[in-house]
């Protein structure tokens, strides 16, 4: 037998014991005839007392299923990030939320970070199981303000990737590392951009993915404040921070456009496939470089089978006769009290 009570036992002792005492002197105190039915509620504050203390055996099993893999995605947040060329009109960062969300649900029970760049590099969110903290992220992410944005490298997170991905390889050298680059490709500084060489080393797989189209789409200014606006972005409840205004260039919307050249280029870097995002187009996810468990390989986990739900059954059964006896009871007061039509017709 295992005991997993919901509070300490001596709490569960202290609460139980007042009622306890005053169901006893009850007991005591009663003619026989009125002791059966005060030995019932104290049985069944024994049986509330026994529930908490969750009784169970040993036996039970649940499977699990991981994916001993570190995962660590790198989303861009410049400006062009919300340029609205996704599903027609909508933000690309829409589509970025919804193919992080199928990444991570193919590789359940992984730990994931997330890295955002702009200006510079950010560590949004260290390794973690938690895959909801990594969705929250997501949602409250908002691009660079624009009226600060002084022109951005595709490759500014390079270092910060490397250290990650470092600092994973030396905790856990035995999980396999995945990245997840997620861009427009669009260079707007002036110098080449950095190679993603030296944190290859420690990449197992992973895909670079690219969002935008030749044509190009307009970029709503942002002001780093989410929204009050409905705008759609992805279902996140973060939105894109813009205030209705585009962003212009010699009197016309600015537009941006996506530059494959340079995200095939970081995907070559990296060791990793490229793939071109559209809303049409089903996201392909590598298998996870070690193996995903599944159901059969996972083994099982040690589990308890609870037992207070058999106990929860003689409560209801204790508490069926203590209301029949106050039903049988209530009917015996109403006949009493019910004039017979005799007297009434005498009256």
């Amino acid at each position: 037998m295992i005991l997993q009570p919901v509070l300490h036992p001596v709490l569960l002792v202290l609460l139980c014991a007042v009622p306890a005492v005053f169901i006893v002197r009850a007991l005591i105190r009663r003619t026989p005839p009125g002791r059966p039915i005060w030995a019932l509620r104290l049985g069944m504050l024994v049986v509330v007392f026994a529930m908490l203390l969750r009784p169970g055996i040993p036996g039970g099993t649940s499977q699990t299923l991981a994916t001993n893999t570190d995962v660590v995605i790198v989303v861009d947040t410049t400006a062009s990030i919300v340029a609205e060329d996704w599903a027609g009109d909508e933000p690309r960062l829409a589509g970025v939320r919804a193919d992080v969300q199928s990444i991570v649900d193919e590789y359940p029970g992984a730990r994931f970070s997330l890295i955002s760049f702009d200006a510079a590099a950010q560590l949004r969110l260290p390794l973690t199981t938690d895959a909801t903290a990594l969705m929250s992220s997501l949602d409250v992410m908002l691009p660079e303000i624009t009226d600060r944005s002084r022109g951005s490298s595709i490759s500014i997170a390079n270092r910060m990737l490397t250290d990650t991905l470092s600092a994973a390889a030396k905790s856990s050298p035995d999980r396999s590392r995945m990245v997840f680059y997620l861009g427009d490709g669009e260079q707007t500084i002036s110098r080449d951009p950095e190679s993603f060489a030296s944190a290859a080393k420690y990449v197992d797989g992973g895909l670079v993915l690219g969002y935008g189209t030749a044509e190009g789409g307009p970029m709503k200014k942002t002001t780093g404040r989410p929204s009050t606006g409905s705008g759609t972005q992805g279902g996140g409840s973060g939105t894109q921070g813009g205030d209705g205004e585009y962003i212009e260039y010699q009197g016309q919307k600015a537009l941006s456009v996506i530059d494959e050249g340079n995200l095939k280029q970081i995907s070559e870097q990296l060791g990793v496939q490229y793939q071109h995002r559209s809303v049409d187009a089903v996201i392909t996810l590598p298998e996870a470089p070690t193996s995903t468990t599944d159901y059969a390989a996972s083994g099982e986990v040690g589990n308890v089978i609870e037992l207070y739900w058999v106990l929860a059954l003689v409560l209801v059964a204790l508490v069926g006769v203590e209301v029949a006896r106050a039903t049988m009871l209530v009917t015996r007061l109403r006949g009493l009290t019910r004039p017979s039509p005799d007297r009434g017709g005498a009256s």
